[in-house]
C-alpha cells in the first residue's frame, strides 16, 4: 500500500503527531533487528492515539500498535504496515491516593517509580520490566513472583469498532501471559493500579534488590526480547533449553545466552531469519529431549 497521501492527511488533520515513512523497525525494538515499516506514527497522548486510530479506520487501515518494542521480532525486509508506537517520549502517569493511573505509552518502570515516590507498594516487581503499560496489560506482564493482575483494577480501551470501553477487576480475565485483550485488535488507552501505602525507603530498597538480581542473572548487555518462550506447565523454558545442551548455541548472529538459556540474544549482526531459525531449532531439540513443546513469547511480525 502507498501511504504518502494518508500521511499528508494525518499531518493536516492531526498536526503535531510525528509521522514517518520507511522508518527502520530496528530502532523501535529491543532486538535491534528489522527492516523499514512502510509508515509509522508516534502519538504523544491517549487522546492522540485514539484520534489517529479513528482516522486510519476511516481510511480503511488497521494499524499495528506497539509500545517499547520489547516483545517483538520484526522482519528483515519491509513491513508493509502502518505502525503506531505508543511509547516514544511520553505517557502520563498520575497518582491520586492509593491509585496510580498510567497511559498506555508509559513504561512500566515509570509507573513503578511514580508509585514508589508516592510511598505506594505493589509495583516493585514491574520496575525492571522494559515494556510499556499497554503491552504489559495485554500480556499480564510479570516478574519475580508479581503480575499486573495483582494490582490492576480498571482499564480504558477502544474495542474492535473503536468504541470506548472500560473493564474492571476480574473482567480483565487475567491468567499467565493472557488477558481479555489477548489476540484482539483493541487499543489500550490507560489503566489504573490499586496499591498499598508502604515505607518509601523499603520500596526503593526492594526495587534495587530486584534490579541487582536481574543484572546478575540476565544478559541485559545484549539486545534481546526478554524471555523467548512462555513458561511451560510444570517447568521452566530456560531449564529445558539448558538440559537440551543448547546454552550458547548460535545461528548466525543469534545466540542462546550463555548467561540465561531462556534468552535468545542478538550477539552481533543478527537477522530476524537467524532468530527464527534458532527458535525453531530450540523448539525441535527441546521437544525431542523432553517431550515439551515450547510456545514463543516473542511476537514474530510479518508472518
Amino acid at each position: 500500500m502507498e501511504y504518502s497521501s494518508l500521511i499528508r492527511d494525518i499531518k493536516e488533520k492531526l498536526p503535531g503527531i510525528d509521522v514517518r515513512q520507511d522508518e527502520p523497525m530496528a530502532e523501535h525494538c529491543s532486538f535491534r533487528i528489522g527492516g523499514p515499516a512502510a509508515a509509522m506514527a508516534l502519538p504523544r497522548t491517549a487522546e492522540e492515539l485514539a484520534g489517529l486510530c479513528r482516522l486510519l479506520r476511516a481510511a480503511g487501515v488497521r494499524p499495528l500498535i506497539i509500545g517499547n518494542g520489547t516483545n517483538i521480532l520484526p522482519p528483515d525486509g519491509r513491513l508493509d504496515r502502518f505502525v503506531l508506537v505508543t511509547c516514544p517520549q511520553a505517557g502520563a502517569v498520575t497518582v491520586e491516593g492509593t491509585c496510580v493511573t498510567a497511559e498506555a505509552g508509559a513504561t512500566l518502570a515509570a509507573a513503578a517509580t511514580a508509585a514508589a515516590q508516592a510511598g505506594l507498594t505493589g509495583l516493585e516487581f514491574a520496575h525492571g520490566i522494559p515494556g510499556s503499560v499497554g503491552g504489559g496489560v495485554v500480556m499480564n506482564a510479570g516478574a519475580y513472583g508479581g503480575e499486573l493482575k495483582d494490582v490492576i483494577t480498571r482499564t480504558e480501551y477502544l474495542d474492535e469498532e473503536l468504541t470506548p470501553r472500560t473493564v474492571e477487576g476480574p473482567a480483565h480475565d487475567f491468567s499467565y501471559r493472557h488477558s481479555i485483550f489477548s489476540g484482539r485488535e483493541v487499543v489500550i488507552l490507560r489503566t489504573e493500579f490499586s496499591l498499598t501505602p508502604g515505607d518509601q525507603e523499603a520500596i526503593f530498597a526492594r526495587m534495587r534488590e530486584l534490579a541487582a538480581k536481574r543484572r546478575a542473572s540476565q544478559p541485559l548487555e545484549l539486545p534481546s526480547a526478554g524471555s523467548t518462550f512462555k513458561r511451560p506447565a510444570g517447568g521452566y523454558a530456560a531449564a529445558l533449553i539448558d538440559q537440551a545442551g543448547l546454552r550458547g548455541c548460535a545461528v548466525g548472529g543469534a545466540q542462546v545466552s550463555e548467561k540465561h538459556a531462556g534468552f535468545v540474544v542478538n550477539a552481533g549482526g543478527a537477522t530476524a531469519a537467524d532468530v527464527r531459525r534458532l527458535m525453531e531449532h530450540i523448539q525441535k531439540t527441546v521437544l525431542a529431549s523432553s517431550g515439551v513443546a515450547l510456545e514463543p513469547e516473542v511476537l514474530i511480525l510479518g508472518e
